[in-house]
């Protein structure tokens, strides 16, 4: 009896050891130096750092001091702040906004309206220039640079739509992951993935993802310029600043092809999308409330995303007054001045839980501005969409989803409360909006292996690693010439016009020996 409990004992423990080896936090203390970007990017990036942590990795966050959402303090990463004297910030992005929504709604025309677009266009330069400069800032600051190369890190896990992650990784020779869907220079697969433009609608221009004339230039005089003159002082000019962006090791793509259109990809590209969504939760009671008083017609709610608090007074004014004919409730992310024609109906709030509100049984529609993070929680949770795109890839993002029967898009340029009135009663009662929405719901559920598990896993293979080198292609190494085969082709050319004149001077020199034989003999 003694043995037999012994040995039920010694089981138990084997079974709880497996448990928490299964389960339990993978604890190998490796060290990743994170370089996000602000905004609504950063929302993202902050859930991969909180998994990381609770996996038992150590962080660091480079931040700059003029950050907007990056906090300096926080108890599951330490930050590195870079002291700058501009960034990009609130001030920043409110300027931006301006600009925008001037041109949407016609306030320029002629040669104003050329030259806000040029202004617009050298917001890129100006925020390409903000990043150089921080960049230079660190790799200037002795000990700073001492300090991270002390730390050891086993990666670095950057957005690569800033630069600074980029060469900083390169600085360190440590392996890097991108969080990625936008690089400076365009949509990722662009850059890193073959991109025949006659059947990929990618995102960028509204039908393709490939940059315009202006666009291609825009990117080489503006941004890559800043870029590749911190590379020229601080690694020589023979270090090419596309080049250190395509050799990354993982790509953690955040779309997936219920979303996204199909194309080639790579095998370093892992896709993510919809990694940030999950299931709702109970609701406060103030916003509980509300939405069951809507009875049987349910509620729409709107948020224009992390950079917009407000819209031009003009267009809340037609939205309200469009809002206020609806037998729906309404709950409004918006911070300006309450419009004159609010009605009853509508819930205005500074902050609204929306994972939790579009997965709520009554919800019916959600009127968004197309950032990548809302559409796939809208995506996740089946609710039909009416987009209001503003800039960078929203156009395109709302797009894919109305190509797919779940979204109506919508011009700020155009809006006026007949047209948003007519687009919300399209969504609420054309039952094929919500059909669509949860079919795709039911496709971009259905996987495998978890989006996020996905994404640590592939972070954490790098660390073990020390790279993924076996996944990258050789192409990123080649010249523009030798990628598209120019090569290849001239000298077939070269040697077909070759072989061609020698068969012409061979049937020259015959003729010539024909007609000699013949004035011989006349």
């Amino acid at each position: 009896r003694t043995g037999s409990r012994g040995w039920c004992v010694s089981y138990i423990y084997y079974v709880l050891i497996t448990i928490l080896v299964s389960f339990g936090p993978v604890c190998q203390g490796d060290k990743i130096l994170v370089v996000p970007l602000d905004g609504s990017h950063w929302l993202n990036m902050d859930i991969i750092i909180q998994a990381l942590h609770k996996r038992g990795h150590t962080i660091d966050v480079v931040r700059s001091s003029k950050n907007w959402y990056i906090k300096e303090e926080s108890a599951y990463y330490s930050s590195v702040t870079v002291p700058v004297t501009e960034g990009f910030d609130e001030k920043f992005i409110k300027n931006y906004l301006r600009t925008l929504f001037d041109i949407e709604r016609g306030k320029f025309s002629g040669l104003n309206f050329i030259k806000a677009q040029v202004e617009a266009y050298s917001l890129m330069k100006t925020l390409a220039n903000f990043i150089s400069n921080m960049t230079v800032t660190m790799f200037e600051d002795e000990n700073m640079m001492k300090m991270l190369k002390n730390r050891q890190y086993d990666l670095v896990l950057t957005d690569p739509v800033w630069g600074t992650g980029v060469m900083l990784a390169h600085y360190l020779k440590l392996p890097v992951v991108f969080m990625v869907r936008w690089t400076a220079g365009g949509e990722g697969h662009l850059i890193v993935a073959p991109s025949p433009l006659s059947y990929i609608p990618m995102t960028g221009s509204g039908h393709s993802d490939a940059m315009t004339f202006i666009q291609r230039v825009q990117y080489r005089l503006q941004v890559k310029s800043a870029y590749q003159a911190v590379c020229d002082k601080y690694f020589g000019p023979h270090v090419d600043y596309d080049a250190l962006v395509r050799a990354a090791d993982i790509w953690l793509m955040r779309v997936d092809f219920v979303f996204e259109f199909p194309r080639p990809t790579m095998p370093n590209i892992v896709y993510i999308g919809g990694f940030q969504c999950k299931e709702a939760k109970t609701l406060p009671k103030d916003l509980e409330d509300f939405v069951q008083s809507s009875g049987e017609h349910g509620f729409i709610i709107m948020s224009l995303g992390t950079f917009i608090a407000e819209l031009p007074s003009e267009i809340t004014e037609e939205v309200a007054a469009a809002f206020a004919q609806l037998p729906q409730k309404v709950i409004w992310k918006h911070q300006g001045e309450r419009p004159s024609t609010l009605g009853n109906n509508t819930m205005l709030v500074d902050w609204m839980p929306q994972n939790d509100l579009l997965g709520h049984p009554k919800i019916r529609a959600f009127v968004a501005h197309g950032g990548t993070n809302g559409l796939q929680e809208a995506l996740f949770h089946g609710v039909p969409v009416i987009g209001l795109p503003l800039f960078f890839d929203q156009y395109d993002n709302v797009l894919r989803l109305r190509d797919r029967g779940g979204a109506k898009l919508l011009s700020l340029g155009t809006l006026n409360r007949n047209v948003f009135l007519e687009s919300l009663q399209d969504v609420l009662y054309n039952p094929a909006y919500k059909e669509n929405m949860q079919r795709l719901s039911t496709h971009h559920r259905d996987k495998p292996v978890k989006p996020l598990d996905s994404a640590l896993f592939w972070i954490e293979f790098v660390m073990r690693h020390k790279g993924a080198a076996h996944l990258q292609s050789e192409s990123y190494k080649m010249p523009w010439y030798i990628y598209h085969s120019v090569d290849v082709i001239a000298f077939l050319l070269l040697a077909l016009c070759t072989m061609f004149g020698m068969i012409f001077l061979i049937i020259r020199c015959v003729w010539r020996m024909f007609c000699k034989r013949k004035t011989k003999q006349d």
